[in-house]
């Protein structure tokens, strides 16, 4: 292809727009272009195919500086009284092949837990559910019927947090006492014996990604004591201690390229490879302690071999391989970024393989930033504030995109639909919202509970919400 401008057809020049094409990560796709201004979104998507010699043609959103182009390319020029004579920087972001429909009712309350819900999560298929409980237990969830399916007694103390290994084979829980419990999630029973050593409570838990090791056997825990372990499910034992940390380590994440990412009290974010333990970088910036870390490669580990297709897989190699295509898939070339927020009102994007150097520093909640949460595809970043905001921003510049307001206290936690369209927030005012990305508003209010809701998550297929909190029932949201 020609790199050099190819020239208006004579006497079109003032009827075309000159447009340049441009990837996400802001790659150039081929030349430039002289387009009719009659050519809108629908056009646009045909010309990305072709360019991209995509078999399977893909749908695709637009932007501008940032604004989504939902107009003719003319009617957009006159709107914005564009300069014709620069070519306009088109966007092209791929949107999901499929939909996910927004959740707008509550299709059950189910009561069980005796005190307040602190932790929910969906297994990686989306079939399964699980709970953990300042009543000591973690319960598991039967979502045909709706009902308490085991209730895992074994903790002394309130369950921090609980975690499914991507393979679906496990559930693992921290609690405040620092133990931490293997469940099997097919009979609720206790794998052996409390995996102590962590002297205070556990905050966050991450497991190795299935397309690194399959079936899953590590996951690394955080804990208020200042370390991170690694521990082996097959051999029950700690295999390494990442101690560095001078306060209490509040999130860590296992990256998809193997590594693990902590994030302290300290201010400090450390890097860490996983054979020896060896500390590999440290990420300094924060004024305050670090509370959430987040990475684009996210919802794919979490997922692992399991899509929105519902397959299922007969080996841990045919489930390994089917988890490090979609990964690959998922990163392409760019590298696995990282993001984290903190008690200093601020955010940073970091791109840790590659540099030391934020890539981004993010400002404008006006207090502590409790969870960040990139979008399924990477193209978004949500941030949850103690200012009762939620902000929108764009998940590969850092830059700032639209701020979500409606809540009336702290929000707490934050999830995606795995479509990337639709964001939603659980808050101290009681209610849950679902908001639309693209048209930057509310969706959906979800008012129901009686108190603060501490713990959201939407099923990776998609189909349900569930959220948990003071109130001590489960709520499942359906459309």
């Amino acid at each position: 292809m020609d790199h050099n401008r190819a020239p208006p057809p004579s006497g079109e020049a003032t009827s075309s727009v000159m447009c340049q094409l441009v990837s996400a990560e802001g790659e150039n796709l081929g030349a430039a272009l002289y387009l009719p201004q009659n050519v809108g979104p629908p056009q646009l998507q045909d010309i990305v195919n072709q360019l991209l010699r995509n078999e399977d043609k893909l749908p695709y959103a637009f932007y501008i500086a940032d604004e989504e182009l939902a107009v003719q390319l003319g009617a957009y020029m006159q709107q914005k009284n564009a300069n014709i004579e620069v070519a306009l920087r088109i966007v092209y972001q791929p949107q999901a092949v499929f939909r996910i429909r927004p959740v707008n009712r509550c299709s059950a309350t189910i009561a069980g837990h005796t005190e307040a819900v602190l932790a929910v999560s969906f297994s990686p298929d989306g079939r399964c559910l699980a709970s953990g409980s300042g009543d000591t237990t973690v319960r598991f969830w039967d979502l045909n019927t709706q009902t308490p399916l085991f209730t895992c007694k074994g903790h002394k103390n309130w369950v921090l947090c609980i975690a499914w290994s991507p393979d679906g084979k496990h559930l693992v829980s921290g609690s405040k006492s620092g133990e931490l419990i293997l469940w099997d999630p097919k009979t609720g029973n206790q794998l052996g014996t409390p995996l102590t050593g962590h002297r205070k409570w556990i905050t966050a838990v991450s497991w190795e990604p299935v397309h690194l090791q399959s079936p899953s056997r590590r996951f690394v825990s955080a804990s208020k004591d200042g370390d991170a372990r690694i521990w082996d499910v097959t051999t029950r034992k700690c295999v390494i201690s990442l101690a560095g940390h001078t306060n209490a380590v509040t999130c860590v994440k296992w990256g998809g390229d193997g590594l693990i990412y902590t994030g302290s009290e300290d201010c400090l974010i450390k890097v860490w490879e996983t054979t020896q333990g060896k500390l590999v970088k440290t990420l300094q910036g924060h004024g305050h302690w670090v509370n959430s870390l987040a990475l684009s490669t996210e919802y794919v580990l979490r997922t692992g071999a399991f899509d929105h297709t519902g397959k299922t897989y007969s080996t841990p190699e045919e489930m390994k391989e089917a988890a490090l295509a979609r990964y690959e898939k998922m990163r392409g070339n760019a590298p696995e970024r990282l993001v984290s927020g903190s008690d200093d009102f601020t955010m940073f994007l970091w791109e840790p393989t590659i540099s030391k150097q934020p890539k981004a520093r993010m400002t404008g909640h006006q207090k502590v930033v409790n969870h960040v949460y990139f979008s399924p595809d990477g193209q978004w970043l949500a941030s949850a504030s103690f200012d009762k905001s939620v902000k929108l921003w764009n998940g590969i510049t850092g830059k700032f995109v639209s701020a979500f307001r409606g809540h009336v206290a702290d929000v707490y936690q934050i999830s995606w639909s795995a479509d990337s369209r639709l964001l939603l927030s659980g808050s101290k005012d009681s209610t849950l919202k679902v908001w639309d990305i693209r048209a930057r508003k509310l969706k959906h209010d979800l008012p129901g509970h009686a108190d603060e809701v501490y713990a959201v998550d939407w099923s990776p297929d998609g189909e349900k919400v569930v959220s948990g909190g003071k109130d001590r029932a489960l709520k499942l949201w359906m459309n």
